[in-house]
């Protein structure tokens, strides 16, 4: 199988996840949840979808918890949706990635504003 046909069916996989994960009503889920990306195995027998959660550890903890009871229900919403033979196994982890680049950003900011006013 060629990588350029795994990339693909991670994308689509990707866009049809998110689509699911809207429609998932589990009061679990909170904070905003955001898929950064899913590695597709070459046989296409699972996937891991790296997903981001804002909000507190325990936002993250219940939205994982919900995702993981969740995973055969989306596991059946997405072999519906996509054309596969073989629709993989789903495995989810949380990310910190976009928090700690907005760290990094306020970091910067005030490293910046500090200088500025050095400068006059």
């Amino acid at each position: 199988m060629s990588f350029d046909r795994i990339e693909r069916i991670s994308g689509e996989v990707m866009r049809e996840l998110s689509g699911i994960l809207r429609e998932i009503k589990d009061p679990r889920m909170k904070g905003m949840v955001s898929i950064l990306a899913v590695k597709v195995a070459k046989d296409l027998s699972h996937a891991k979808v790296i997903l981001s959660v804002m909000g507190t550890e325990e936002d993250k903890k219940s939205t994982l918890s919900a995702l993981k009871s969740a995973s055969g229900f989306i596991r059946r919403e997405l072999s519906g949706r996509v054309d596969l033979r073989i629709t993989p196994q789903l495995s989810f982890e949380i990310s910190d990635s976009i928090e700690h680049e907005i760290h990094i950003s306020k970091i910067i900011e005030n490293a910046l504003k500090g200088s500025e006013g050095k400068n006059e």
